[in-house]
This record gives C-alpha cells, sequence and structure tokens, in this order.
C-alpha cells in the first residue's frame, strides 16, 4: 500500500512535496492504465497526420496503424468503467486529436477504409472476399447479434474488399465501414437489434451484389 506524504498525513500542504493523483496501488495501476492509452491516441494522431501529408509510406504506415488499433482496443479493455468512452476519455484530458478519433471509430488503417493500396483483381482475393461475404451473411442468418462475434468478421470482409481497384467508389464500401463503426462504438457483449440486423442484412447482401457487377464490369446498378 502507498502511504500518503508525511505532510497530508499530519493535515499540513507542503508546497515543496511533489502532489500524487494516487494512494494505493490499485489506484497507481488504474492511472498508468488511462497513461498508456492517452499516449497511444496521441501516437495514432501523428501517425494519420503522418500519413496524410505523405511524410511515412503505406507501407510504413500500415502495420503501424494495426498495431496501435490493436493496442488501443486491448487497453479499454483494461481500463474498464474508467473509461466509459473514448469521446469521453478525451474531453476529460482535453485532448485533441480528431485524426485519431475517427481512426479508433473506423477500426481500421486508412489504406484499409479508402482502399489505397488496392491491387489488380486476382482470382485468389475474389475467392477470399466472396467467403468472407458469404460467412458473414451466414453468421447473420444464424442470428448472430453480439459485436464480438460480427465484428471480427466484418474487419476481415472490408480488409479483403478494399484490395479491389475502384473499391473506394462502390457504394457498399461506405455502409460496411459505416457498419464498422457502429459496432466498433459497442462494448463486446453488446448486441444489435433485430432492425439494425435486418438493415445490416441488406446492406451486406447490396454489397456483395455490386461487388460481382463491378468486377464484371456492368453499369446497372441493379438497385
Amino acid at each position: 500500500m502507498q502511504l500518503l506524504p508525511t505532510s497530508m498525513a499530519s493535515g499540513q500542504l507542503s508546497l515543496d512535496e511533489e502532489a500524487r493523483l494516487y494512494s494505493t496501488n490499485s489506484e497507481r495501476e488504474k492511472y498508468n492504465l488511462q497513461a498508456t492509452l492517452f499516449g497511444i491516441i496521441v501516437a495514432l494522431d501523428y501517425l494519420e497526420r503522418a500519413y496524410v501529408r505523405d511524410s511515412i509510406t503505406a507501407a510504413e504506415y500500415s502495420p503501424a496503424c494495426t498495431r496501435l488499433l490493436s493496442q488501443y482496443k486491448t487497453m479499454l479493455k483494461l481500463v474498464g468503467d474508467d473509461v466509459p468512452s473514448t469521446e469521453e476519455f478525451m474531453k476529460r484530458y482535453n485532448m485533441d486529436n480528431p485524426a485519431a478519433l475517427h481512426r479508433v471509430k473506423v477500426g481500421v488503417p486508412a489504406t484499409v477504409e479508402h482502399s489505397s493500396e488496392a491491387g489488380p483483381e486476382t482470382a485468389k482475393w475474389v475467392a477470399e472476399t466472396t467467403q468472407n461475404f458469404i460467412t458473414f451473411m451466414d453468421a447473420l442468418k444464424l442470428r448472430l447479434r453480439a459485436k464480438d462475434q460480427l465484428h471480427p468478421m466484418l474487419q476481415e470482409l472490408v480488409t479483403s474488399y478494399a484490395r479491389f481497384k475502384g473499391s473506394k467508389d462502390w457504394e457498399g464500401r461506405s455502409r460496411m465501414v459505416g457498419w464498422l463503426i457502429t459496432l466498433n462504438g459497442m462494448k463486446a457483449s453488446e448486441e444489435i437489434t433485430e432492425d439494425q440486423a435486418r438493415q445490416l442484412s441488406f446492406d451486406i447482401e447490396h454489397a456483395y451484389a455490386e461487388f460481382f457487377r463491378s468486377l464484371s464490369g456492368s453499369k446497372d446498378d441493379g438497385s
């Protein structure tokens, strides 16, 4: 147990003595965890700005961003109820890091969100993306509704989908990224409503149909 400074124990305050935010080891650990979360958000903001300014390449940005997002998600679990939301945490400590806030809401690097590293449509990518679509649609049909069930599958789907040249202009991309943001804002055990599940299923099926129309070069949107 962390002992209080002598001056505080005696009821006197010394201006020469360092003030402490904690009085127990558990409180110290709480502040250490929040300090780590603070640092991750600041680092992510710097990374986002560096990428936008072309100070780093996409090849350097992607793994660094993925690592920071992973660390951010881990820290959120560790801080628990002390941080009800990222927005509240940033407001509490007067953080002005909008680029980082956007990135943690999306949950994937900008290279995935905007398909900036898209390459040629290969048979392997088509097969993988098709399987990811089917897996996710089947999960919804099997009535999987929790964030920790749906988010990993949707993230994998968006990542494979983003490989394709021109996918940033497909309507399905913005819809799926929107759902990623929605799921990202939920706690792991939270579930989407039946209305949300119905809309999500519709949006994924729409994106699936658009995916194949775009690969075939069809101009008919089929709406």
